[in-house]
């Protein structure tokens, strides 16, 4: 059983950062692959980044590339998003996701574990 909070989520103006972060509870920690999701009011939920466990890897959605860098601290249990460059588009619920499944680490099925989410609102 793995538990995920999120953190670091708020409003912020059009253009600025926010980094969010994912604490995750148990010891196999670096055996999950860790994923970023969002959902916006009255859309489906949407991948945005994934890190594979040694972090060696990492994928980002099209939607924030050049924007988002999503990296992670085995030794700490953490997961993180840094998003630069923010857009009114950009808010939305942030969830991270851990899951042990090997895929392309974009897709909601291949994840196990769900953090309870942090709303990030960018004002334009």
């Amino acid at each position: 059983q793995v538990q995920l909070v999120e953190s670091g989520g708020g409003l912020v103006q059009a253009g600025g950062s926010l980094r969010l972060s994912c604490a995750a509870s148990g010891r196999i920690f670096s055996s999950y692959v860790m994923g970023w999701f969002r959902q916006a009011p009255g859309k489906e939920r949407e991948f945005v980044a994934t890190t594979s466990r040694s972090a060696g890897s990492t994928y980002v959605a099209d939607s924030v590339k050049g924007r988002f860098t999503i990296s992670r601290d085995n030794a700490k249990n953490t997961v993180y998003l840094q998003m630069n460059s923010l857009k009114p588009e950009d808010s939305a619920v942030y969830y991270c996701a851990a899951g042990r499944n090997s895929g392309s680490g974009s897709r909601i099925q291949e994840y196990d574990y769900w953090g309870q989410g942090t709303q990030v609102t960018v004002s334009s």
